[in-house]
């Protein structure tokens, strides 16, 4: 046996334990703007990609169904220390409202890509948004004082005639 050989021996069987115990880690996809800006101002999508195993992944950008090829920059593989990975995606863009951007994740781990969408709201719509759940949970608000003050005044009333 050959001196330097040992190293080298432990290397390899670490690496087959790894493959053997982690075979596949699933990757987790965020997608979010860079900056909180208005609409119809430049602004980076970005399409996080974490905790994949092993290395090899492909991120694409759709708008509105469509694939995006320009304006797009990767970091680049990224290794955790815990022998997954990560990348982050980005889509340099104007959102316009309505629109629906699209990142799909194609991984071994997984059996169909992932996607998750970002849609562009104007101002308006996410104003009015805001205002509907608001108004949801200040109306649940009241319903539940309501019957708070409903049980407190019925558990003060003795039957009468006893």
């Amino acid at each position: 046996i050959q001196r330097g050989s040992q190293p080298r021996r432990r290397a390899l069987s670490s690496s087959l334990l790894l493959s053997v115990v982690c075979l596949l880690a699933e990757p987790r996809v965020t997608v979010y703007p860079a900056k909180t800006q208005p609409l119809q101002h430049h602004n980076l999508l970005v399409c996080s990609v974490t905790g994949f195993y092993p290395g090899h992944v492909e991120v694409r950008w759709f708008r509105n169904g469509q694939e995006e090829a320009a304006g797009v920059v990767s970091t680049g593989l990224i290794p955790n220390g815990d022998w997954t990975f990560q990348t982050m995606v980005m889509l340099e863009t104007v959102p316009q409202s309505g629109e629906v951007y699209s990142c799909r994740v194609e991984h071994p781990s997984l059996t169909s890509p992932v996607t998750v969408e970002w849609r562009a709201w104007s101002e308006s719509a996410q104003g009015k948004m805001l205002s509907g759940i608001g108004g949801c949970v200040l109306g649940l608000l009241v319903l539940a004082v309501g019957l708070f003050i409903s049980c407190r005044s019925q558990k003060g009333k003795e039957p009468v005639g006893s």
